[in-house]
């Protein structure tokens, strides 16, 4: 009866086993758990955000595009910052709103500031345009941030090569960065249409390259039929003048436009084959559209055709002029004091179809340079700039006594202004390049787990 009672006393209290059965099980259910931790450890080490991306809740409106595990959510066209695991936000759409704490330097605080972009020194009298900030539909979009920045291009470099309005677009991000730091002059000429300048702290190159057109180009009449020079373009050639220096660099910011409004003559094959408002005898207007497109093409191919650039090419978009009362060389001018609301205004016209012809010959370079294994990314600052009348010179880029050509100034922008938006928009996407590179390298784990 004892044993009885203790063999069933101890059945019991072990679920029924004896304790030769438990003693033969215990060693299984250790070695049963020993695989599950290394087996959880092992996904720790691959998959460090899986836990977060399956359970946690979104700690921020905000979340990175990590929070899905699927190659096709990554954001292929970079006007689009993704901001959930099931909606986006177009980072390029919204509206100008308030920003009192701008701007972020002066033209007393930053030398780097053009003369014609001066506004202040030349004595504007209103000084609201420094003092808005882009804010995207459904999201928010950070103020550059140079220390930020300097980090994320520490060792590397970056071109901007166009026209002036390119050039605008560099001495903004010099001013923004001189809170942190000004750049030595390591020109390799002394021409001031290719500039090259570097920040010794961060060992980080910012250049410039004059490329108006972007293909080979030649004034043949300083005068023209508006009096303001006639330009043969080679379309199917290369402006060597940037296409031979920038394999080196690791990003471009590629833009034109505003040149192509003027007279031109269009040569391919070494022949004349058009022109735009050239008003010559026997060549036929092909409209200024034809040899953009074909400008751009062009400009495209050079860059996908270099053997060892390996760089990121960001297509900076159209930024519309405002002239009203008149074309820029008939007294038109620019004198509003605030920001279009996006739907006092829209892109239509010459702006829209210089605009679409930029993002499909855009999409067609990526495509191509995509086989190649390069990068393109979209950075789309029309639809912001259309809205901001109030942000250029107009007469004050100059004292009032001085001859100028363009008197009224409605296609470049005051510094401090509103393409110091640009950084904005160019910091934001170089932040998602990294969260891009980050979701490719687990999604390539996650492959060769698979595979195993």
């Amino acid at each position: 009866m004892k044993y009885s009672s203790s063999s069933s006393s101890s059945s019991s209290s072990s679920g029924g086993k004896s304790p030769l059965t438990l003693q033969r099980t215990t060693p299984k259910i250790v070695v049963l758990l020993t695989l599950t931790f290394i087996l959880l450890t092992i996904l720790s080490l691959y998959f460090p955000f899986l836990w977060q991306h399956k359970g946690a809740p979104s700690s921020s409106k905000n979340s990175s595009p990590l929070s899905s595990p699927s190659s096709s959510d990554i954001v292929e066209k970079t006007g689009s910052a993704t901001t959930s695991s099931s909606s986006t936000c177009d980072i390029f759409m919204g509206e100008w709103v308030p920003n009192p704490r701008g701007p972020y330097y002066t033209n007393k605080t930053c030398w780097a500031i053009h003369e014609h972009q001066n506004c202040m020194k030349y004595g504007r009298p209103d000084n609201e345009f420094m003092k808005w900030r882009w804010k995207p539909d459904g999201c928010e979009l950070p103020i550059f941030n140079p220390a930020q920045f300097l980090e994320i291009v520490r060792g590397k470099s970056m071109a901007f090569v166009g026209d002036s309005v390119a050039r605008n677009q560099m001495q903004s991000m010099i001013c923004l960065i001189s809170r942190i730091e000004y750049p030595i002059d390591v020109s390799y000429t002394k021409d001031e249409r290719f500039k090259r300048w570097r920040y010794t702290t961060y060992n980080f190159t910012l250049a410039s390259f004059w490329t108006p057109h972007l293909v080979k180009s030649a004034e043949t009449d300083s005068n023209g039929p508006t009096h303001t020079g006639l330009f043969s373009l080679y379309l199917d050639e290369t402006d060597e003048n940037w296409t031979s220096q920038i394999e080196e660099f690791d990003y471009l910011i590629v833009s034109a436009g505003h040149w192509f409004f003027r007279p031109l003559v269009f040569h391919e094959y070494r022949n004349v084959v058009g022109c735009h408002y050239c008003l010559l005898p026997n060549v036929t207007d092909m409209t200024l559209f034809y040899g953009y497109r074909k400008a751009l093409r062009t400009a495209f191919g050079a860059i996908n055709g270099l053997k060892n650039y390996k760089g990121i090419t960001y297509l900076r978009t159209y930024a519309p002029s405002h002239f009203e009362n008149g074309m820029w060389n008939q007294g038109g001018n620019c004198a509003r004091t605030r920001p279009f609301r996006s739907n006092e205004t829209a892109l239509e016209g010459a702006n829209l179809e210089a605009y679409m012809i930029q993002v499909e010959e855009f999409r067609r370079a990526e495509a191509e340079g995509r086989r190649k294994g390069l990068k393109y990314r979209l950075l789309d600052t029309t639809q912001a700039m259309l809205l901001r009348p109030d942000g250029h010179p107009s007469r004050y880029g100059h004292w009032p006594h001085e001859n100028v050509t363009l008197y009224n100034d409605c296609v470049h922008w005051c510094l401090p202004g509103p393409i110091d938006a640009w950084s904005d928009f160019l910091l934001e996407m170089l932040k998602m390049e990294g969260r891009r590179s980050r979701q490719e390298k687990l999604i390539y784990s996650d492959r060769r787990l698979r595979a195993r």
